[in-house]
């Protein structure tokens, strides 16, 4: 018998189609979602964009997952497609695609796993195992050192461990390490407090931090939370690529030293002057220095000069703006700016570059100072990268978005960039908005970076009509495959 090479074809095609029609990945919708996923002890959520192109290389991955864990421990995966599920998605907070979070019980959290398939395996099989480590007498001493944050629980038949502390254990086990010690032969731990007692140990610091006696039997996981944010990081530590994230998910502006490294004399007088200050304003502000000479760019992007140090500066992460204080840092001076700024009496610095006398590339330069310009004008549709100079993904991006302008140059949408000077507050860099014509509302895009979704992105969404754009980068979707490979430069 012979065999065409259509024939072979499809053939070769007979193992996908399988996956298919039975997959044993659940798709879900806004009715099913609660009867498949919230009453679990256990299940992932792929929440999804069918044009997505990361997605596309998660599915086998995922789907191979979904088999391993279903038949070893009966673990469900599933998956919500966000364009066909808006509402769903917008109540679990999805920005972005592919998003997959860990339902434990009900409660979500992000999932920061691997996205190979052995990886999805080992990473839920772990969160299988208890979130709370059982803790003897013979292992407490190093327990309490395994990690930099450790939290143990006390409790004994009498004084129970309140269940609170299990169920947040549950919620923030990737992120610190539990134990519970159940008996009334305590070892030595600080302030001997009363049972049920809760210490967080750190390396750090004091050492330690004893949630009250009086709120134990009131306690929440949110509680709980606060709790831990508020002693979990030092009063003042030196910040970098390495620890940045830590500082980005508490929430809580950042308040920075800019030291040149090789002045130890003033990095040391300074730190130590500022200690007291860091913690009068403990669990507001996060008190950090960092090496100015190395994060020169971040300094700059914060609108320091960039040419005098040592210097003090808060950036607000939440409202995405930054408040440099003018003059040399001192205890008194940062002191005084600090008991101003929580009071809110310090105004954010907003700067703009020149406007650009002519527009000559294919994006739009759009600056501080130009923003009206161009945003009064709803007669176009404009689609706007909002970036940061020292941004490896930002630099990784801006072949492809010069591309994108190319496509449209000739067109009523406008490819623009913006600086991150700007008065309109987004959550990272790079961000992507687009305004359709004759609306003042925008739209976030959270798909993949390739050429061809920008294009479709910018087709499904246009409010002017013309011919279509039909463009395809497969290198600048290869470069985005790869998502660590950014180019060798220092920044937070």
């Amino acid at each position: 018998m012979r065999l065409s090479f259509s024939s072979l074809a499809l053939l070769g095609l007979l193992p996908n189609l399988a996956h298919v029609f039975a997959s044993d990945v659940l798709d879900l919708t806004q009715s099913t979602f609660s009867q498949e996923v919230l009453g679990e002890d256990l299940a992932l959520v792929e929440f999804f964009a069918p044009w997505c192109g990361h997605c596309k290389n998660l599915a086998p991955h995922y789907e191979e997952a979904a088999t391993e864990l279903k038949s070893k421990k009966g673990i469900k995966l599933a998956k919500v497609d966000c364009t066909e599920q808006q509402a769903l998605c917008s109540d679990y907070g999805v920005t972005g695609y592919p998003t997959l979070k860990v339902f434990r019980n009900g409660s979500p959290t992000d999932y920061s796993g691997p996205r190979k398939a052995d990886g999805i395996i080992s990473y839920m099989i772990k969160q299988s195992l208890p979130a709370v480590t059982t803790v003897t007498k013979e292992s407490h001493d190093q327990f309490i050192k395994d990690d930099k944050v450790v939290l143990v629980a006390y409790g004994d038949a009498s004084h129970p461990i309140p269940q609170s502390y299990l169920d947040y254990a549950n919620v923030a086990r990737d992120s610190f390490l539990f134990g519970k010690y159940e008996s009334a032969d305590l070892p030595s731990i600080p302030e001997s407090p009363s049972l049920p007692a809760v210490v967080l140990y750190k390396s750090f610091d004091e050492g330690y931090a004893v949630l009250p006696a009086s709120e134990i039997a009131s306690s929440t996981p949110e509680s709980l939370a606060e709790f831990v944010k508020v002693n979990s990081v030092p009063l003042l530590d030196e910040i970098s690529p390495e620890n940045f994230g830590t500082y980005a998910e508490q929430g809580l502006p950042i308040a920075y030293l800019f030291v040149d490294p090789e002045d130890l004399s003033t990095l040391e007088k300074l730190v130590e002057e500022l200690i007291p200050v860091a913690k009068e304003h403990k669990g507001a502000v996060n008190f950090v220095y960092i090496d100015a000479v190395k994060f020169v760019d971040h300094g700059k992007s914060l609108n320091l000069p960039g040419d005098e140090w040592p210097a003090f500066v808060v950036q607000d992460l939440a409202g995405q703006t930054k408040f440099p204080m003018p003059g040399k840092p001192s205890r008194d001076s940062v002191a005084e700016f600090m008991r101003a700024f929580v009071k809110g009496e310090i105004t954010p610095s907003i700067k703009s570059a020149p406007i650009p006398a002519t527009q000559d590339g294919p994006v739009y330069q759009l600056v501080a100072d130009g923003w009206d310009a161009l945003f009064d004008d709803e007669s176009k549709d404009v689609f706007a990268e909002f970036y940061a100079p020292w941004c490896g993904h930002c630099q990784r991006l801006a072949p492809t978005w010069d591309t994108l302008g190319e496509k449209y140059a000739n067109s009523n949408v406008v490819i623009k960039r913006h600086p991150p000077q700007a008065t309109f507050r987004v959550q990272g860099f790079p961000t992507l908005k687009f305004r359709p014509a004759g609306s003042s509302e925008f739209v976030d895009y959270n798909g993949d970076r390739s050429l061809e979704s920008l294009v479709e992105f910018v087709e499904s969404n246009k409010v002017s009509k013309g011919e279509k754009v039909v463009a395809r980068d497969e290198a600048a979707e290869e470069e985005w495959e790869e998502e660590d490979d950014a180019p060798e430069h220092d920044e937070l």
